[in-house]
C-alpha cells in the first residue's frame, strides 16, 4: 500500500473513492452514454468514405460512381448489425456482446474465438483512432510531424485518466466534441443541400481524370466494400456496455443503439453523397471530408475551422471505445477464468482499472511500434470487429432455433443474413488485406485463443487442488488452560484448503480465533456461512467466523479497520494475523493467483509493529495432458 502522500495524490488525480451503493449514481443517462459508447462508431464517418474512394480510384475517375451504391449497402449491413445488437441487448441484458452471444450459443471455445477478435480490435481501435487524431493535427500544424509518437502518447494518457476517474466524469469529457462533430456533419448537409438546389445544381460534377490501374469488376467493388465497412466500427460497443446505462439499462442501450445507427448511417450517407455530387477524388493531403467542407463552407470560413477541429477531435476522442469495452470484456473473461481474476476488480472509482491499465500499456507499444503511422495499423483492426460480428449473428441464429419464441422465423433469417454478409466482408479482407498485415491477426487470433483457454484449464485445476472435501479433518480448537493470553486473527479470501490449514494452524496455538472474510457481495454471505458450518461446526465463541461487509471496492481495508479495532479492545493480549499464502508453481500461476496477503501484510505493517503469521500452501503442478 502505498504511503500517505502518494495515496493523497493518487486520490488528486483519479478522485475520492465511491462507495459501492453509488454505482447506480455512476450509471450515465443516454445523451451521455451515446458519446462514450458510439465515438468509434460516428467518428468513421471522417475516413469511411475516402477509405472505399481509396479502391475505387484504383479503376480510373469513372469507378468513383460506384460510392454511392456501395455506401447503400454498407448502410443496409449497418441496419442489420444494430437490428441483430437490439435483440442481443434484450437477450443478453447485462451484456449481450459478441462473446457472450457466441459462448451461450456456440460454446465456450468459439466464444473465447469472438473475445480474442474483440480484444484485438479494441486495442488497434484506441492506437489508430489516436494516431490519425495526431495526424489530423500535424496537417494542420506541419512543425509538429516530428512529434507524432509523443503527442500520441499524451493524449493516451489523458483519455486513459478520464476513465479512470470513473463513467460520469468520461461522459462529461467526451460528450461535447462528439456532439459537435454531429452538427458540424449536420450543417454540413444543411449548407450542401442548399448549394446544389440553389446554385450549384443537381448534375454530379466529373472527379479528375486519373489513370486506369485495375479493372472495374467484383474483386474491386469487394474491395472498396469492406473499406467502406470500416464505418462499422465501435457499433458493438453499446451491446457490451449495457451495465453503463441507468435503469431500465436494457432498455435504455437498445434506444441509444438505434440512435447511434441512425445517426451513422445518415452521416455517413451525407458524407458520401456530397462527395459524389462534388466529385470529390482521395487526395494525399486533403481529407475527403474538408474537400467537401471547402466547398460547402469556404476554406478560411470559421465553420471550415470548427468542422477541421472537430473531425480532430473525435478522432482523438474516438479511442474512448476502446476504453468503454475492452475492460468489461477482459472482465466478463475474468469472470469465466480465461484471464487473471485481477482484471475484474473494481477500482476505487468503479471502473475496472486494471483492464485500463492493461490497454494503456498495449496501446502505447502499438503507437510506439508504429511510429505514429496509421497505415499498417488501420488495415488490421477490422479483421477483429467482423470476425465478432459474424460469430454473434450465428450465435443468435442456433438461439432463434432453439428457442423458436414467437417471430423467430424472421430474427433467425435476418441474422442469418447479417451473418453470411459480414462473413463474406471479413473472408474479402482477409484476402486483399492478407500481405498489408493482415496475416498477423489471422496468426494471433489462434495464439490469443490458446492463450485463453489455457488459462481457464490452469484455473479449473488450481481451484480442483485446493477445493475443501470431506477427507480434511474438522477445525476444531483444543481449550488451554490457563489460557495463554493468545488470539488469532485469521484473513480468508475464500473457503480453501489454504485458508482452512490457516485456520488450523492458528487453532494450534491460540486460546481464541476469528476467521475473516470480506465480502465483495453481500449474497457470498449465505454460502460461505453454510460451508463454514459444515468445516468447522454451528458452535462460536472461541472459534468464530466473521463476515464484513466493504462498502467500497477495497477488500483489505475492513480488515485492516477489524484488526486495529480488536486490539484496542484486548490491549492485553497478544494478537497474531495469520496469512495463508498460495506458492505458485510457475509464471503463469504468480500472474493467476490472487496475492492479496502480500498486500495485506504491506497495509497492516504501516500501522503498527504487528505478529505475523504466513502459512504457505503449495499450487500442485500444471497437468501437461489435461484438455481445456
Amino acid at each position: 500500500m502505498a504511503g500517505p502522500v502518494s495515496v493523497s495524490i493518487f486520490s488528486r488525480l483519479l478522485g475520492r473513492p465511491l462507495p459501492r451503493s453509488s454505482s447506480a449514481g455512476e450509471r450515465l443517462p443516454n445523451f451521455q452514454a451515446l458519446p462514450i459508447l458510439s465515438s468509434d462508431a460516428l467518428s468513421s464517418v471522417a475516413y469511411a468514405t475516402e477509405a472505399a474512394l481509396g479502391i475505387l480510384i484504383l479503376g480510373g475517375s469513372a469507378a468513383l460512381r460506384l460510392s454511392v451504391p456501395i455506401t447503400l449497402a454498407i448502410i443496409g449491413l449497418i441496419a442489420i448489425v444494430v437490428l441483430s445488437y437490439r435483440q442481443a441487448i434484450a437477450a443478453y441484458p447485462n451484456g449481450g456482446g459478441s462473446y457472450v452471444v457466441a459462448r451461450d450459443n456456440l460454446g465456450r471455445n468459439v466464444g473465447l474465438v469472438a473475445a480474442a477478435a474483440l480484444l484485438i480490435d479494441y486495442t488497434l481501435t484506441a492506437a489508430v483512432s489516436l494516431m490519425a487524431g495526431t495526424q489530423a493535427l500535424s496537417s494542420l500544424a506541419p512543425s509538429l510531424l516530428p512529434y507524432e509518437v509523443p503527442i500520441a502518447l499524451v493524449l493516451l494518457v489523458l483519455v486513459g485518466w478520464a476513465n479512470l476517474r470513473g463513467v460520469k466524469e468520461a461522459g462529461r469529457v467526451f460528450a461535447v466534441p462528439t456532439y459537435v462533430f454531429v452538427v458540424m456533419i449536420a450543417l454540413l448537409t444543411v449548407g450542401g443541400l442548399k448549394d446544389l438546389t440553389f446554385h450549384h445544381g443537381w448534375t454530379p460534377d466529373a472527379p479528375p481524370l486519373t489513370a486506369v490501374l485495375e479493372p472495374i469488376g467484383l474483386f474491386l467493388i469487394l474491395r472498396a466494400f469492406s473499406s467502406g465497412c470500416s464505418a462499422m466500427t465501435g457499433i458493438e460497443a453499446i451491446a457490451n456496455g449495457v451495465k453503463v446505462f441507468r435503469e431500465p439499462a436494457a432498455q435504455n442501450a437498445r434506444k441509444t443503439l438505434l440512435v447511434m445507427g441512425l445517426l451513422l448511417s445518415a452521416m455517413f450517407f451525407a458524407v458520401s453523397g456530397m462527395g459524389f455530387m462534388y466529385g470529390i477524388a482521395p487526395n494525399p493531403d486533403v481529407t475527403v471530408l474538408a474537400q467537401i467542407g471547402q466547398r460547402v463552407f469556404g476554406s478560411g470560413s470559421v465553420l471550415f475551422w470548427v468542422l477541421q477541429i472537430a473531425t480532430l477531435l473525435i478522432l482523438v476522442l474516438a479511442a474512448n471505445t476502446a476504453f468503454a469495452g475492452f475492460p468489461r470484456l477482459a472482465a466478463m473473461l475474468a469472470e469465466d477464468r480465461c484471464l487473471p481474476l485481477q482484471m475484474s476488480w473494481q477500482g476505487d472509482r468503479l471502473v475496472y482499472q486494471n483492464g485500463i491499465g492493461v490497454l494503456l500499456g498495449i496501446t502505447a507499444a502499438i503507437i510506439l511500434v508504429c511510429r505514429g503511422d496509421t497505415t499498417v495499423a488501420v488495415n488490421l483492426y477490422a479483421l477483429g470487429v467482423f470476425s465478432a460480428f459474424t460469430l454473434s449473428q450465428l450465435g443468435l441464429v442456433r438461439r432463434w432455433w432453439r428457442l423458436r419464441g414467437e417471430g423467430w422465423q424472421g430474427r433467425m433469417a435476418m441474422n442469418a443474413l447479417g451473418s453470411f454478409t459480414t462473413f463474406v466482408v471479413l473472408l474479402v479482407i482477409v484476402v486483399s488485406k492478407f500481405d498489408e498485415g493482415a496475416w498477423t491477426v489471422v496468426i494471433a487470433i489462434p495464439l490469443l485463443v490458446w492463450g485463453l483457454a489455457g488459462i481457464r484449464r490452469r484455473y479449473r485445476e488450481v481451484y480442483e487442488a485446493i477445493a475443501p472435501d470431506e477427507t480434511m479433518p474438522p477445525l476444531q480448537l483444543i481449550p488451554r488452560d490457563p489460557p495463554l493470553g493468545h488470539h488469532a486473527i485469521v484473513w480468508m479470501a475464500a473457503l480453501s484448503r489454504p485458508s482452512f490449514e490457516a485456520v488450523r494452524y492458528a487453532c494450534s496455538f491460540a486460546d481464541s480465533v476469528t476467521a475473516v472474510v470480506v465480502l465483495a457481495n453481500p449474497e457470498q454471505a449465505g454460502p460461505i456461512s453454510s460451508a463454514w458450518d459444515h468445516y468447522a461446526g454451528r458452535e462460536t465463541g472461541a472459534l468464530d467466523l466473521v463476515l464484513l461487509e466493504s462498502p467500497y471496492s477495497s477488500l483489505l481495508d475492513p480488515f485492516c479497520d477489524f484488526v486495529m479495532e480488536t486490539e484496542q479492545s484486548q490491549p492485553d493480549c497478544i494478537t497474531t494475523v495469520v496469512m495463508p499464502v498460495a506458492i505458485p508453481r510457475d509464471r503463469l500461476d504468480a500472474m493467476l493467483l490472487n496475492q492479496r496477503a502480500r498486500n495485506l501484510f504491506a497495509a497492516l505493517s504501516n500501522d503498527h509493529s504487528r505478529v505475523f503469521s504466513i502459512v504457505r500452501y503449495f499450487i500442485p503442478k500444471p497437468s501437461p495432458g489435461a484438455s481445456s
